[in-house]
């Protein structure tokens, strides 16, 4: 069945046409398409047109252009718009032209840095050329770090593991430095607030450290729609950018329908359950053979959705082509699986939390299920752009939840079809963030009296530094004088950097899954029902020392969720 069928179908419902407040159509928008540029290598031009691709998207070749040039560029489409060409190619062109030359991928998390490494080797496959890609990062084994150091063409790898891995060591990546030509910056609207005010003066660690070794790399970074890209590439990188935001990748139509559960309560103002709709709606796309994937606003909310779609869709489906959960939390290798059977097929729907919100390639979804406004516009638009990633229709639908902020848009959707994207806001110089950055970069390279770190008064800073005995001054620079390693002692993201580990003790202890130490408390408590990928746990015992939760699988009728009210 069709997209546009099961829509039929649901709006010949009174009770849900009833229940619309938009039923808004996004036009499809055709391609526009641009010859490769001259000076590209032409092998990469045989490589592509082998894997079914003879000319590129206009936004494509303008990044590939100006990259080429050596000038900094951010690009700026929607989700599925083909933005993984317009850095790998100008990196790749480099790479062939020059044995010697190195680029340095930054992703926000290890899936996404996984994820384009497959879609690097498959095209380095077709070159048939001697370019190695590694991901570096802290699953990367010990044994195996020294030849990605000495190897490595194009190091793919997280700001967490550039800040505590690879500068404050980079006396071990002189190859690297010394012929660092392209740096990318991918999911740049990731960067805000307290992340991107840490990546900005990593990012300014990092400037220095090529200045040593006397590269000048591009910057090329790519982000989906925000408010002001152009200038948070700048405040991130510290470089003049060039906005490339001229999109010319095609999409089909796509149906966009907002819908409010019916009141329950009036005197209190209570609907029906956002949750519940959310699984009914679901269910009529599953039914009718649309893959599907619905976001949810918490974990819990998550497996909740997962087990009763599970459930009511047990007999339809069977097992063959499952609804998968997908979220933080979840093995790595978990993960990839369900990955996987999103592009292949064999996993026909998916609930998921924002993690799938960034651009991992989980194939060609037809129909997204917002249960709950996502928090920003941006988000919004991200969990919408993930519907719709071929010509063909597709659906989005927003089912709105009984808070204010809610009620509000989904009975004011001019409002949100009207309105850009939020802004992505840092502060790099909060003397806070900035002066701990300036320990690491003065244990990296000395500090010199005239040399600038952002905007912030470095003499001053460093003669603080130096009566806690931190740094001392040599002449004309400051040097690192103590025994403690700076970076280290930052967190980029200001989480803790162990996880819970989740063992099923009636599995021969097998691990099931993990969980930051700040959220423990509240879903792996003694006597709480943890919920993983549908599956009820009973968590027998937290070990705070070991940081492992042990829990046995039950079937209750019951779930847990922690009183956070003070």
């Amino acid at each position: 069945m069709s997209v546009e069928s099961v829509l039929e179908r649901l709006l010949s419902q009174d009770e849900f046409r009833r229940r619309l407040t938009l039923d808004h159509t996004l036009p499809a928008r055709p391609a526009r398409y641009a010859a490769f540029p001259e000076e590209l290598d032409s092998r990469l031009a045989h490589a592509l047109a082998a894997r079914g691709i003879s000319q590129l998207y206009t936004h494509q070749a303008e990044a590939a252009r100006q990259a080429l040039r050596g000038e900094h560029a951010v690009i700026v489409t929607p989700t599925a718009s083909g933005k993984t060409l317009c850095y790998n190619l100008p990196v790749l062109h480099a790479m062939l032209t020059n044995k010697e030359a190195r680029a340095l991928y930054l992703f926000p998390t290890k899936a996404l840095a996984q994820d384009q490494l497959a879609e690097l080797h498959g095209l380095v496959g077709e070159l048939k050329a001697d370019i190695k890609t590694y991901t570096y990062d802290g699953d990367t084994p010990v044994s195996a770090r020294q030849a990605i150091r000495q190897a490595g063409h194009i190091v793919v790898t997280n700001p967490d593991m550039l800040h505590t891995g690879v500068l404050p060591h980079h006396t071990r990546w002189v190859k690297l430095f010394a012929n660092l030509r392209y740096v990318v910056i991918d999911e740049l609207h990731a960067y805000r607030g307290v992340f991107g005010s840490h990546l900005a003066n990593v990012l300014r660690r990092l400037w220095r450290v090529c200045e040593f070794y006397d590269s000048h790399p591009v910057v090329i970074a790519c982000s989906a729609t925000i408010a002001n890209p152009r200038e948070l590439a700048e405040r991130l990188t510290g470089k003049p950018i060039r906005l490339i935001d001229d999109n010319g990748a095609p999409a089909g139509p796509k149906r966009l329908l907002f819908y409010n559960p019916p009141v329950v309560n009036r005197e209190l103002g209570i609907r029906r359950s956002s949750t519940l709709e959310a699984q009914r709606i679901a269910e009529a796309f599953l039914r009718g053979g649309v893959q599907t994937i619905v976001f949810g606003r918490t974990r819990l909310q998550v497996e909740i959705l997962l087990s009763y779609l599970q459930q009511s869709l047990a007999n339809r489906l069977g097992d063959h082509q499952p609804i998968r959960g997908y979220r933080g939390g979840y093995l790595p290798l978990q993960r990839r699986e369900i990955e996987h059977g999103l592009r292949d097929g064999t996993v026909r729907g998916v609930v998921s939390t924002n993690a799938l919100e960034l651009g991992i390639d989980i194939g060609h979804l037809d129909a997204a299920i917002l249960c709950g406004y996502p928090g920003t516009i941006a988000s919004a638009w991200q969990q919408i752009g993930r519907a719709g990633r071929r010509r063909e229709a597709a659906a989005a639908v927003y089912v709105a939840s009984s808070s204010p902020l809610d009620q509000y848009l989904v009975n004011h959707p001019e409002y949100f079809l009207g309105r850009d994207p939020e802004q992505g806001l840092i502060d790099p110089d909060n003397l806070l963030i900035l002066s701990a950055h300036l320990q690491a970069a003065t244990f990296e390279l000395p500090v010199g009296m005239r040399e600038r770190f952002g905007s912030a008064p470095v003499v001053e800073l460093l003669r603080v530094l130096e009566e806690d005995g931190s740094v001392h001054q040599a002449g004309d620079s400051w040097h690192w004088s103590a025994d403690a390693f700076p970076a280290e002692g930052v967190s980029l993201r200001s989480a803790a950097a162990d996880n819970v580990v989740i063992v099923d003790v009636t599995r021969g202890a097998r691990v099931i899954g993990e969980m930051d130490q700040f959220s423990a408390p509240t879903f792996l408590h003694e006597g709480a029902i943890y919920l993983h990928e549908g599956q009820q746990y009973h968590v027998d015992r937290l070990d705070w020392e070991e940081k492992k939760a042990y829990v046995r699988p039950v079937k209750v009728d019951y779930y847990t969720d922690a009183n956070l009210a003070v």
